[in-house]
């Protein structure tokens, strides 16, 4: 029995280290007071004063640094989606997926703000916002598993995110919004490359509903974005579908009709 936890538990050992590291940071946080929370956090941020002044060691430091809300809200989403991403991509892919989307949109982001900032449409105060925690590098996880959704779900997966990640970030009002949307695109190009997943099975079903659904509520984080991000997808997801369903009717080869004998003739 004990032999066989430590099986399960090595499938997800990078999922499990993880939180386990997110959790005493976090716990540690608590005790230290607000004070101190307060500075680790600006410390740790990617925010383009710290990235401007050569703290690029943000870049890894934000992502064991949360800023969430209480950890009993988020502990458990986060540990579905990485546990699942993990049992179907390993562990390697995995660590690739969510530093592709913790990095890849933090720059793109800091890209953004600097050239909003340098035309004035944004004040110089957005450089000091801070930026830590898990969100970018969930949602590029999210993302990696559209290679692994099952091929009949998969145009509507795709119309569905694709579609409530643009509308969050046009509709939302923090330069996060548009970060998550990039995470998840990255995701979703890297695990183009990530080859033959693992087979589903029930439980990984079940870990695949509670992930969307945290992630969703990543992304729309607020009741307006909620509700509108909800309806654009569902409409995205069913295009979709209906697109690709009549696409592969089209391309199907049509049956030869069959040729009947002619009866003979009586003489």
């Amino acid at each position: 029995m004990v032999f066989g936890l430590f099986a399960r538990v090595a499938r997800v050992r990078v999922t499990v280290g993880y939180a386990a590291i997110v959790t005493c940071v976090t716990v540690a946080l608590v005790i230290l007071g607000p004070r101190i929370h307060d500075r680790v956090v600006r410390h740790a941020s990617t925010n383009l004063h710290n990235l401007s002044h050569g703290h690029f060691g943000t870049l890894l430091d934000s992502a064991f640094v949360m800023d969430d809300g209480p950890i009993y809200v988020w502990l458990p989403g986060l540990l579905c989606v990485l546990a699942l991403a993990e049992l179907m991509w390993r562990s390697r892919r995995l660590v690739v997926a969510f530093a592709l989307g913790h990095i890849g949109a933090t720059l793109v982001v800091a890209l953004g703000l600097t050239a909003a900032i340098e035309l004035d449409w944004l004040p110089v105060s957005v450089s000091r916002a801070t930026d830590v925690g898990m969100s970018y590098g969930v949602m590029a996880v999210l993302g990696a598993l559209t290679a692994a959704i099952p091929g009949r779900w998969r145009p509507a997966w795709i119309g569905w995110w694709l579609a409530v990640g643009l509308t969050v970030a046009v509709i939302g009002h923090d330069f996060t919004d548009v970060g998550h949307t990039v995470a998840l695109v990255l995701g979703m190009l890297v695990s183009t490359r990530f080859g033959h997943p693992a087979r589903w099975t029930t439980s990984r079903y079940v870990l695949l509903v509670i992930s969307a659904a945290f992630g969703y509520l990543i992304l729309a984080n607020t009741e307006p974005s909620t509700v509108v991000a909800a309806g654009v997808g569902a409409l995205s997801a069913l295009v979709a579908d209906r697109l690709t369903r009549r696409r592969l009717t089209r391309r199907a080869p049509a049956l030869p009709t069959p040729v009947t004998a002619e009866p003979a003739l009586q003489v």
